[in-house]
This record gives structure tokens, C-alpha cells and sequence, in this order.
């Protein structure tokens, strides 16, 4: 028997693009991996097929379709045409892979803002100072220099955690790509850190308060608040949840591959079990809550969470970012309730899917009662002793 001929994807839009649609490979959202080739003719008449890269590396037909062009564009002007296989034998400058690998890939991953905010970082700050230089040539020394920059032109803290940030998760993605071998070099410069940590946690009434407003205006954005608020689930958690990570029969999410890479599990409380048992399920790789638009994976917050909060007046008057209402102060409220009424830090560490114990040890404050009830017995034993009623080690022994 021969071979299984391979299925292939053809894009009337992008002329010359197509791609070979995997059985096996997936892509972060569970669906089957594309790998994109162009095809183009040399001056010779010679057809070149070229591999473009995979959909999961962030490759898009519309990204092929511009490589296509580019190549088209140098053919006309007598230019010399390397193909991708080739340069990734040589080596590529930062700005090359920031543009042609990097922020592409991002764009289609990351929330709309998340994005702009490194695209800007590196056009502003990034590219002109490291822009020509190879990725291996790339120091902690160079960005020492990145850093002292951003400081003179009155740059804050935060700005150029941002920047440095950046060029650390690009070069874990070149690796992962094999683009770059070595140590990341942010890795030896030392990252001014703010403490940005959330500090606002709500009151009962103004949770309920807010899940009320939240579902007169959108039934979706209040299920996924009532997550956040009860199970302490991350909004990148909650978007990417499909329905067989519901265990409706055990109470329990699977909650895959998270932001900390390990895997745990939710335990719905009663609401949540009601709110999903309410739901017609759908098949075990589909979402649960999808965008209204293209009925894809979640990307971002919906509108009318913000709108509650405007409503509500949360915000008003608040100047300090880390005691502004957001959707991430649901999942703090979650841990700083289960802190107060005095469950063990490290059992919420596991329920909040902290990596570390120090994650979670910014709750420790807020275990104040368990604190009162400590000094409690302290002052029982003290009084015993003040009244001369503790009972020695002798005479307990009998001796």
C-alpha cells in the first residue's frame, strides 16, 4: 500500500499560499496544526515550494502570503532569495525576529493589550538600540544599556520591567524555536521590580453587588466572574476552559497547562455547579464560553464587566492602580476570603494554582483571626500561670 496522500488547505485570498493540515499536531487551543508553504517561480522558471512555519509558532496564511510577496518583490529587483529553511542555518538580527517571528506570533496569542504594549516597547525602546544587532550578540551588558536609557529619559520602573520582560519572553520563544541556542541573556540583568501586587480585595456585598450588575448586562461575563469569585480561576484559565474539563457528577475543573505550566483542579461550589449543570454542554474539545463574534476561544474581557464597575462607582476616586477594581480582583478576593476565615495558606496556594508558597504568602495578613485566636491561648496559659493552677511535669508524672 502507499502512502496516505497528505491533506492540504488552499486559500482563494492568498494566491500561491497553502498548508498541510496535521493528524497529530495541535495547536494551544486544541485545534489540528497547520504547517503553511508558499510556492513562487525563480527568473529560471523553476517552481520553489517554501515552508513557511507552523500555525502553533504563530504563522498565519496572511503572514505566508507576505513572505510570498516579499520574495516575489526581490525575484523583480535582481535581489538574492534565501529561504526560511536556509536562514535558520544563519543568523537573525533582533529586529528580524521581533518583526518577523516574534510580534506576529504575540499578536494572534496575546490580549490586544498585552500586545501593544510590546509592540510599542520594542519600537520605541528596543529596536533602535538593539535592533541590528544578532540575537547572539545580544548581553546583559547591551541591555544594562537599554535599562540606563529608559532611566535617563525619565522612564518609570514599571516601563522598563516591561522592556526587559519582553526581550525575556522573545528569547524563550527563539529557543523554543530554535533560533537561539544559550542562556537568555536577561536572565543576568537585574529587573526593577514595583510592587504591583493587588491590594483591593471586595466585600461580600460588593461581590454580589457586582455579579448582579455584571448579569443584567451580560449572562457569559457574569459566569466567568462567578469562576474568578469562586474558584479562583485565572481569565486565560476561564477562556480556555472546553467541556471536558467539567466534571459536573465530581464538582471539579480541569484546569490544562495554566499560566504556572502545572495542571490542577477547581472545586465548584454549589452556584458554580448549579450555573453549569444550567448550561446545555457541548461536545469535550469545544468551549465553554465562546467570543460572540466568531464563536472562537475568549481573547478578552468583555465590556460590560467594565461597565458594572463604572456603575457601581468601584473605582471612583481610586488613584492607586493595585486598589482599582479589575477582573483579576475576583481571584484575589477568592484567596484573601479563604485566608480570612482561616483555611491554611498552603491549601490555598494548591486551590489558587501558585507555584510557589511566597505567592501566597501575601494573603498571610489577612489572616488576622486565626492570629486573635492564637493570642487567645497564650493568654489562657498565662492565666493559669498567674493563678498558680499549672500542673507540673512531676506531678503529672506522679512523681
Amino acid at each position: 500500500m502507499g502512502k496516505k496522500a497528505k491533506k492540504y488547505e488552499t486559500f482563494k485570498k492568498y494566491p500561491g499560499v497553502r498548508a498541510y493540515v496535521s493528524a497529530s499536531r495541535k495547536t494551544p487551543d486544541g485545534k489540528p496544526d497547520k504547517c503553511f508553504y508558499i510556492r513562487y517561480k525563480t527568473p529560471t522558471g523553476k517552481v520553489v515550494e517554501e515552508k513557511i512555519g507552523w500555525a502553533s509558532e504563530g504563522i498565519s496564511a496572511a503572514y505566508a502570503a507576505q513572505i510570498r510577496a516579499e520574495r516575489l518583490r526581490s525575484i523583480r529587483l535582481g535581489e538574492e532569495v534565501i529561504p526560511i529553511h536556509k536562514r535558520l542555518k544563519q543568523q537573525w538580527t533582533f529586529a528580524e525576529f521581533m518583526e518577523e517571528r516574534y510580534l506576529p506570533w504575540a499578536q494572534s496569542e496575546k490580549a490586544l493589550k498585552t500586545w501593544k504594549r510590546e509592540e510599542q516597547v520594542y519600537r520605541l525602546w528596543l529596536k533602535p538600540l538593539l535592533g541590528e544587532k544578532l540575537l547572539k550578540e545580544i548581553s546583559p551588558f547591551l541591555l544594562e544599556k537599554v535599562k540606563k536609557a529608559m532611566k535617563d529619559a525619565g522612564r518609570s520602573e514599571r516601563s522598563i520591567e516591561i522592556a526587559l520582560a519582553t526581550v525575556r519572553r522573545a528569547f524563550n520563544k527563539a529557543k523554543d524555536w530554535g533560533l537561539f541556542e544559550g542562556e537568555n541573556p536577561v536572565s543576568k540583568v537585574k529587573i526593577p521590580r514595583k510592587d504591583n501586587r493587588r491590594l483591593r480585595f471586595l466585600s461580600p456585598e460588593e461581590a454580589q453587588a457586582l455579579l448582579e450588575e455584571v448579569r443584567r448586562r451580560s449572562q457569559q461575563t457574569y459566569e466567568m466572574c462567578l469562576l474568578a469569585l469562586h474558584c479562583g480561576l485565572r481569565f486565560g484559565e476561564i477562556a480556555s476552559l472546553t467541556w471536558g474539563d467539567i466534571d459536573l457528577a465530581q464538582g471539579i475543573i480541569f484546569i490544562r497547562d495554566p499560566k504556572n505550566k502545572t495542571s490542577r483542579v477547581a472545586y465548584m461550589t454549589d452556584e458554580v455547579r448549579k450555573m453549569f449543570a444550567g448550561k446545555k454542554p457541548g461536545a469535550p474539545e469545544e468551549y465553554v464560553f465562546k467570543d460572540r463574534r466568531h464563536g472562537g476561544k475568549v481573547k478578552w474581557l468583555s465590556k460590560a464587566f467594565w461597565e458594572a464597575i463604572k456603575t457601581l462607582k468601584l473605582n471612583e476616586g481610586v488613584e492607586d492602580p493595585r486598589m482599582r477594581v479589575c477582573f483579576h480582583t475576583l481571584r484575589h478576593t477568592f484567596g484573601s476570603w479563604l485566608v480570612m476565615s482561616g483555611v491554611p495558606i498552603y491549601t490555598v496556594k494548591e486551590l489558587m494554582g501558585h507555584k510557589t508558597l511566597a505567592m501566597t504568602e501575601r494573603y498571610a495578613h489577612l489572616a488576622a483571626e486565626a492570629k486573635r485566636q492564637a493570642i487567645r491561648e497564650i493568654e489562657k496559659v498565662a492565666r493559669k500561670v498567674s493563678t498558680g493552677k499549672v500542673v507540673s511535669l512531676t506531678e503529672r508524672l506522679g512523681g
